[in-house]
């Protein structure tokens, strides 16, 4: 097991605010478990997988369940988490960012070992699994399951849990910008899941706002291709390339979700 906080500076690790639940996680024992767990992400993907065709076959035939107070159960705790924990790792990043410059932002391990920061990002990595289930609610309901959205859940779980167990950098952006969007994201879910009707444009800003954030992990991918070689800031080519192809075809299916379902279908609706 390496010695974590031997590689942090210790003016990275000022008080915060931290909670005693936080302040006393084991982020040693969670990462010794991720270092001998992680692979079983690609088991749990293929899982995944076979079970949301296989359930979507089943259903064919068979009506699609309610599920409405499950869902609203599932979208209310999701969004509720996503809040708590996008607070706490924006917390630890804000110092780093107005502290220390955006280059330490991207590169410190401080994320993985700070009292206020270490439990969260190591939940935003396992959360990665438990949003497997917005998939279930979609092949039980018979509504339409796009390429994007069990691609997402796919190939994301593999990347957060490899992320985590090499403690890459750029992980404390990724965690802070996701769970932000996912905020809204589960706020927008819960609030149809119990009935209401969106207006258009707040849908089109939804999209837009993970278009954007897709766009920033891409850039984000090129600073850590500049810096790979600077001290403090190595990165293998593994953790360079895959999340690099993730969020290029994130970046270009989100882009063609938005296309598809507001700017022709406006058009087709101009025409008719």
């Amino acid at each position: 097991m390496l010695n974590m906080e031997a590689s942090v500076d210790p003016s990275e690790l000022q008080p915060l605010g931290e909670y005693d639940f936080e302040k006393n996680f084991n982020h040693l024992a969670a990462r010794k478990w991720m270092e001998e767990n992680w692979q079983k992400s690609f088991i749990v993907s293929i899982i995944y997988f076979i079970l949301i065709f296989g359930i979507q076959h089943f259903m064919k035939e068979r009506r699609p369940f309610n599920l409405r107070a499950p869902l609203v159960l599932w979208s209310f705790s999701l969004t509720l988490f996503s809040i708590i924990a996008a607070c706490r790792i924006w917390k630890q990043m804000a110092f780093l960012l107005l502290n220390k410059g955006f280059k330490q932002s991207m590169c410190s391990k401080s994320l993985y070992v700070h009292p206020v920061s270490k439990l969260w990002i190591y939940l935003f990595a396992l959360s990665k699994f438990i949003e497997m289930g917005d998939t279930l609610f979609i092949v039980l309901r018979k509504k339409k399951l796009i390429f994007l959205h069990w691609y997402h859940h796919f190939y994301t779980m593999i990347a957060s849990w490899y992320s985590y167990k090499v403690m890459a950098v750029g992980l404390g952006w990724n965690a802070a910008l996701n769970l932000s969007i996912h905020s809204v994201v589960y706020s927008y879910y819960t609030v149809t899941a119990m009935g209401f009707r969106v207006p258009r444009p707040i849908m089109m800003v939804i999209t837009t706002s993970q278009i954007v954030q897709m766009a920033a992990f891409v850039i984000i991918n090129i600073f850590a291709f500049l810096w790979r070689n600077d001290k403090g800031c190595h990165i293998s080519w593994p953790m360079l390339l895959t999340p690099f192809v993730l969020y290029t075809t994130l970046l270009a299916l989100f882009y063609n979700f938005f296309r598809e379902t507001y700017l022709r279908s406006a058009q087709k609706s101009k025409w008719n």
